[in-house]
């Protein structure tokens, strides 16, 4: 099942720059101001500054199935370089209320490790738009627990395709530790996301992009996390400013042991076009 998925994603992010190129005349036609802000709200790579929290429920965590509860403060800022180049910053700096590794302990609330991503953006059409750039992890937790206690860096790649209606693509990156507590376990690990969104009358949009993990030092049964799941979105004015609100439920297919079964998340971001 694995590696049929990334299979198709592959193919997938392989075949979108043809898929754009081909269905750019007729990608940008008949939309609205508002239909073209949600879908770059719904784009990471779209030249739109953005601040966005984002409230995340694992619940089932063991021991005593209890919730794990993960706050996440995100801003994607970009830059305009020469020769039509945009360097797409996006820093994330969670929250996160931990529930004790033993039974009958408490939770443990702090800041985790913080994660910046730079994506160059070279020239591209306005239906297809790629980036690429290193990915870094800061051993800035409050506690052990929280974080990795680790340095880490890793390449990252992501391609975006909008075409009428649909806001398709998807991002990758892999992360390795370099320095940091010698009494920790390196890193190795890798994220995938594929991103599928449908734009509907109204400002509302529907919605599915799991964040599929692995963990290149666990053992084989304990090595993936593959979420299934969607959400529904709209996108809402207050006063002059837009955002965009949504909420996603996925169900862990694939998980090791002692992990969330589901989860569910709920976005507020604020657009600045």
């Amino acid at each position: 099942m694995i590696r049929g998925l990334l299979a198709s994603v592959g193919l997938l992010v392989a075949v979108l720059p043809g898929s754009a190129l081909a269905q750019q005349p007729d990608a940008q036609q008949g939309k609205s101001e508002r239909t073209e802000l949600l879908q770059k709200s719904l784009n990471p790579l779209a030249d739109l500054m953005s601040f966005q929290v984002q409230s995340n429920f694992n619940f089932n965590v063991e021991p005593g199935r209890q919730t794990e509860y993960v706050f996440d403060l995100q801003a994607n800022v970009p830059i305009r370089l020469p020769k039509d180049w945009t360097l797409i910053t996006r820093t994330i700096v969670p929250l996160v209320n931990e529930p004790g590794s033993e039974s009958g302990e408490g939770h443990t609330f702090g800041i985790g490790d913080i994660q910046p991503t730079l994506f160059f953006s070279p020239p591209s059409s306005t239906a297809f738009i790629w980036g690429f750039g290193p990915v870094a992890q800061f051993p800035s937790a409050s506690a052990t627990s929280l974080g990795s206690g680790k340095w880490e860096l890793g390449p990252a790649v992501a391609g975006i395709l909008t075409w009428g209606s649909w806001v398709v693509g998807a991002q990758v990156y892999n992360l390795w530790s370099y320095a940091g507590d010698s009494t920790r376990p390196a890193v190795n690990q890798m994220l995938l996301q594929p991103l599928v969104s449908y734009t509907l009358p109204g400002d509302w949009y529907l919605t599915s992009s799991p964040q599929i993990t692995a963990d290149w030092k666990a053992l084989s049964g304990d090595r993936w996390t593959v979420p299934l799941g969607a959400g529904i979105g709209k996108l809402i004015s207050i006063g002059k400013r837009s955002l965009s609100v949504q909420a996603e439920g996925y169900y862990n297919v694939e998980r090791p042991a002692g992990a969330s079964t589901w989860s569910a998340i709920f976005t507020v971001q604020l657009l600045f076009p």
